[in-house]
């Protein structure tokens, strides 16, 4: 446990002030895979966009949009919400696109949601999509909680939160040291918990 908050502590001083801290943290390269799952916390609807234009260029037979149902916005829940927008934006496409409802707000709680809706339907690969910061982290954590998948990850990008250069605007580097943050605790502490640790590890 000390060795890991040193490196906590060494990783929140010295790597956010790398000229490559912000690059680092971005995964791009899906592949063909069965499926694609968009990531909850979705911002700006980057996600669902990059998602809906793979789903386009590639023959995939599922597209999953992660929602929350216990999130209530306005008397709805964000997974009724999302429902409707699908049904607005999905076009030709709305056969294949399906929310798939989760709970909590960290991604290792997001992987068991996830499998719920993957489980029976004779898919063996999935890439996942989510905000390009959150890429490295995204894919380890879904690789390691669900090894049965071959995974793979696509950046969507959203300029008013993020950027490589992350110097250059506030609330990038916010940004960037905030998923350095989680990702240095994921690489050190989380990643070797059971899953049975998920319900009280929430970040």
């Amino acid at each position: 446990m000390r060795l890991a908050i040193i490196a906590l502590v060494v990783g929140l001083a010295v790597v956010p002030l790398g000229w490559t801290a912000g690059a680092y943290l971005v995964l791009d390269s899906p592949k063909s895979e069965d499926a694609i799952v968009v990531l909850g916390g979705d911002q700006n609807d980057c996600r669902y966009y990059r998602a809906l234009q793979m789903l386009n260029d590639e023959n995939r037979r599922f597209l999953f949009v992660d929602s929350n149902v216990d999130m209530v916005i306005f008397g709805r829940t964000l997974a009724a919400q999302e429902e409707e927008f699908i049904r607005r934006s999905a076009g030709t496409h709305i056969d294949h696109v399906r929310v798939c409802p989760i709970q909590g707000d960290s991604t290792q709680e997001e992987t068991t949601y996830v499998q719920r809706c993957l489980e029976d339907r004779g898919l063996n690969s999935v890439v996942l999509v989510t905000s390009d910061f959150h890429t490295r982290r995204a894919l380890s954590i879904f690789q390691r909680r669900l090894p049965q998948y071959h995974w793979s990850v696509a950046a969507a990008r959203d300029q008013t939160r993020f950027g490589k250069k992350w110097w250059r605007q506030r609330e990038w580097a916010k940004t960037t040291v905030l998923e350095w943050l989680k990702l240095i605790w994921w690489e050190t502490i989380d990643r070797w918990r059971g899953p049975e640790s998920l319900a009280v590890t929430r970040h």
